[in-house]
Formats: C-alpha cells, sequence, structure tokens
C-alpha cells in the first residue's frame, strides 16, 4: 500500500468513527470524495484548472514512479508541491529535477525530508490533523475552504490554493496553527492581487519560525510511537496548539 492510500484509509476511518462527532465531519468527508463539477467549479482554478493539476499531478507521479523515495506530489494552478522522504540527498534532488522538467509545472516546491519512511503511527497522526485542519477551514465564515489543498507530513501542515485576501490567508494560517499536535503551518497560497481587499503578495513570518532551507531535515519529531493518533476525537501529542511557527512563502 502507497503512502497516500494508507493516509486515504486512515482518514476514511476517522470520518466514519462515530467518536469523532458525527454530522460535520461526516458532511466534509463527503464534500472530499465526491469530487463532483460543483465542487470544483466552486474553486478558483475551476474544472479545466482542476483537470489540469489532477494531470500533471499523474505524469508526475508516473515519472517518480516510487525511485526516489516515498514522495507525495500536490498540485494547485500549476505549482508543484514535493512531500515526503527519499533515502539520500542524491534521489531528493533527482526527484525535485523530474518534477521541474515536466511541462506544466509552473513552480516546484521541495519539502522533501531526506529520512526513513514515515511509520503507520505518524501517518496516522498526519492524516487526523489534515481532516481536523480541513474542518476547521470549511466550518470558518471568513475563509473559502473550497481553494485550499492541505497536506500534512510529519506534522508539518502545507497549505496550497488561493486566497481572497491576506486577511483571509492570514485567518486559514492560524487555524492551522491552532491545531493540536501541528509542528508547523507552511503556506504556498497565492494571494488574489485582482481583489479589492488583496493586501499584496504573502512574505511576511508569524512565530519563531526556524530556518528554511527548502525541506525539513529529519531529527526525530516529538510524540512519534508514544501513543495511538487522536482516534475517538483525542489530538495526537505534540506541541501545545499556538505554538506552530508559520512559514509563508513568497510565490513568483
Amino acid at each position: 500500500m502507497t503512502r497516500s492510500s494508507f493516509k486515504f484509509a486512515i482518514a476514511s476511518t476517522l470520518l466514519l468513527s462515530p467518536l469523532l462527532g458525527g454530522c460535520a465531519v461526516a458532511v466534509i468527508g463527503g464534500v472530499a470524495a465526491a469530487g463532483g463539477a460543483g465542487y470544483e467549479a466552486a474553486q478558483e482554478r475551476g474544472i479545466n484548472g482542476t483537470f489540469d493539476d489532477m494531470n500533471l499531478q499523474a505524469r508526475i507521479n508516473n515519472a517518480l514512479n516510487n525511485q526516489y523515495g516515498t514522495i507525495t506530489t500536490t498540485v494547485y494552478g500549476g505549482r508543484v508541491l514535493l512531500t515526503g522522504s527519499s533515502p539520500t540527498q542524491a534521489a531528493k534532488a533527482q526527484a525535485v529535477r523530474v518534477a521541474r522538467q515536466m511541462q506544466g509545472a509552473n513552480q516546484v516546491f521541495d519539502e522533501i525530508a531526506v529520512a526513513p519512511d514515515e511509520d503507520a503511527v505518524g501517518l496516522a497522526k498526519d492524516s487526523w490533523i489534515t481532516t481536523r485542519v480541513r474542518s476547521d477551514l470549511m466550518f470558518d465564515k471568513d475563509v473559502r475552504s473550497n481553494n485550499y489543498t492541505i497536506e500534512t507530513d510529519r506534522q508539518s501542515v502545507y497549505l496550497m490554493g488561493s486566497a481572497r485576501s491576506q486577511p483571509e490567508l492570514d485567518r486559514a494560517t492560524q487555524l492551522a496553527r491552532y491545531v493540536p499536535g501541528v509542528q508547523r503551518v507552511v503556506s504556498y497560497v497565492e494571494v488574489r492581487y485582482g481583489d479589492p481587499s488583496a493586501a499584496g503578495p504573502a512574505t511576511a513570518q508569524a512565530g519563531p519560525s526556524p530556518s528554511y532551507s527548502g525541506g525539513p531535515s529529519y531529527s526525530g519529531r516529538p510524540g512519534y510511537g508514544a501513543q495511538p493518533p487522536g482516534y475517538g476525537g483525542m489530538p495526537p501529542s505534540g506541541p501545545p496548539a499556538g505554538n506552530a511557527p508559520i512559514q509563508v512563502q513568497k510565490l513568483q
């Protein structure tokens, strides 16, 4: 079973669990699973943009073909995010090179860790965090959640998509930051500058952010393997809510 398949199975289990609080979570699962024209049309990228991104993601995955580690590809608006792990620095560099050479890839963001594969406990924690962040964004009236894609890797939350304004993006990153267990939040969200309320490029950083070098290195994250992850609505272990640093990356 691939990393993505495993995380999907865990997320499905969480969404179906009666202990997770019922209807609200079930609605999120229905929206995400449906993937229909209505949901896609509600996104800034539209149906055609969604199709193009899915096509690009599939071509990159086929080209990588698990040769360079366990890598997850996320695409929004032709921008490509690579997460997961590679066994060596050379394998990581080659994976990034493959993605950058793919036609239609406008930008490639390297968040691959040179590390062993994440274990089942870590994958389950990541899935719990993704589900919780998606829920918080969806039910916040100030965030148009359709325009955000969420990927969690080793308890780092990566946001991609399009925000209507800088305040909306700030709200989305703060919501993710306050989810229990989150180690850091990295935003690759584009602010639509045509929106009169947009405040310009997203360049500010909030919190005691660590130095950014294009991808995390593995140093043994706290909480891994300590106890079963957040089933029954219990959050995974990690730093106190709200302490996760936020890194907002400037998009060209």
